[in-house]
């Protein structure tokens, strides 16, 4: 499932609330983004 993220407050918002609303449930913020996973390198032998 997807994660977002507020710009502002920096709090998580779940899928369910952006399909509803572009706009963060707790600061009322219209700048959303949606927070990437970091990816590890591993070594070949």
């Amino acid at each position: 499932m997807s994660e977002y993220r507020c710009f502002f407050c920096n709090k998580t918002i779940s899928a369910d609330n952006i399909k509803r609303r572009v706009r963060c449930i707790y600061c009322g913020s219209k700048i959303i983004f949606k927070s990437r996973s970091t990816n590890t390198k591993v070594k070949a032998r």
